[in-house]
């Protein structure tokens, strides 16, 4: 019976931390996943966007996401999820990964980004 109850906590422990299982691709790669209708979402707060962004990215703020503000983002759309440096992207694909939305994390940033911003 101990061995039983045991498993099961063991089994509910496990699948509690299990982790995030979303792609995660290099800047490189961007441009093959918008040919596949992929929106690109910039986490970054509005301030950064500003200063230069992917052409057709949309600004949805980490900080944002992070208080459950998931506007504009729908459910049956694709993402591809870029910050500044990549940390901030990882937490954000994370979230929106849990709330069941289909993303693709990039792994570097705008900070290494050399393609045309506006």
């Amino acid at each position: 019976m101990k061995r039983s109850l045991l498993t099961v906590v063991l089994l509910v422990f496990l699948s509690a931390c299990s982790s995030a299982t979303y792609d995660t691709i290099s800047l490189d790669e961007i441009h093959s996943y918008i040919e596949q209708e992929y929106i690109i979402v910039d986490v970054r707060e509005p301030n950064e966007y500003a200063e230069g962004h992917i052409p057709g990215a949309i600004n949805v703020p980490l900080s944002g996401l992070q208080q459950g503000n998931l506007a504009p983002l729908e459910k049956d759309a694709n993402y591809i999820i870029i910050c500044r440096s990549g940390n901030r992207s990882q937490t954000a694909s994370d979230i929106l990964y849990k709330e069941g939305y289909t993303v693709i994390n990039t792994s570097d940033g705008m900070y290494s980004w050399s393609g045309e911003i506006e």
